[in-house]
């Protein structure tokens, strides 16, 4: 994003704060409430496969998910519900020690880090999707920019794991198909 382009949105969003500020809308209300839900699973998630995860570059990028993409789409989503006065899922899970050395887990319940990328970059693809479908249906631009900005950030960080992926040698074969 040029200078430019971030001044053009700094301008949009002020100008909609003081001018054009409305609540949000049935869908950009729910939309919100439904990432918040499914962000607060993700990191779960993540804080397994965290766990279960051997390599260092790899542990890096599932912490960097958790803290800097999927930690501040549930605060800057709950953020603008409240801001809104409108409800926040009450939807909890238990919060787990990322542990630094490997533990020992027995390998019939273990994924591989190859598995790890591969599910971490599914659930990558279907987050950036859903906010892709969010930012299409939403009417505030304040909502948008936020939807646009964290999808930049995390179409950024699939482009790390992609490239670790390949370094190491996890990403699968597809066979093309011919005619």
């Amino acid at each position: 994003m040029s200078i430019l382009d971030k001044i053009n949105a700094e301008t949009r969003v002020l100008f909609n704060n003081f001018f054009d500020k409305e609540s949000l809308n049935y869908l950009e209300a729910a939309t919100l409430y439904g990432v918040v839900a499914q962000g607060r699973y993700n990191v779960a998630m993540l804080e397994l496969l965290y766990n279960h995860a051997q390599d260092e570059e790899l542990k890096m990028l599932l912490k960097e998910a958790l803290n800097t993409q999927t930690r501040a789409v549930i605060d800057q989503s709950e953020e603008m519900l409240q801001e809104t006065g409108s409800e926040i899922p009450n939807l909890t899970f238990r919060r787990r020690t990322l542990h630094k050395s490997p533990i020992d887990i027995d390998p019939d319940a273990h994924l591989t880090d190859g598995e790890i990328a591969i599910t971490v970059g599914t659930m990558a693809k279907a987050s950036q999707m859903a906010m892709l479908t969010a930012l299409h249906q939403s009417y505030q631009v304040e909502v948008a920019m936020m939807y646009k900005e964290l999808l930049d950030r995390g179409l950024d960080w699939d482009y790390k794991l992609l490239q670790l992926m390949l370094k190491r040698g996890w990403l699968p074969r597809l066979h093309k198909v011919t005619h």
